[in-house]
């Protein structure tokens, strides 16, 4: 598996609030891989936590219809995503 090529980027700084999320055992199994694959390829120490929200913030950046809706909507209030994603 080429490893240099993960969707999600070196890890940017950002204002945080906390979320407590419940995950199944098996998700969190497979974010704790991907956060130690990560950190091989960046060189940068991540834990699974820290991933989390830029995970969702690249998923909602790529969902087509949620941005399309927010446009019709006129919603300004939308933040822009993650620098990295």
């Amino acid at each position: 598996m080429s490893t240099n090529k993960l969707r999600l980027g070196p890890l940017p700084k950002a204002e945080i609030v906390k979320l407590t999320v419940i995950l199944t055992a098996e998700l969190k199994q497979r974010l704790e891989l991907y956060a130690q694959l990560h950190s091989e390829v960046h060189g940068d120490p991540v834990d699974a936590v820290a991933l989390i929200p830029h995970m969702l913030d690249a998923f909602i950046a790529r969902d087509r219809e949620f941005l399309k809706c927010s446009r019709k909507s006129g919603n300004s209030s939308v933040p822009r995503p993650f620098a990295s994603t």
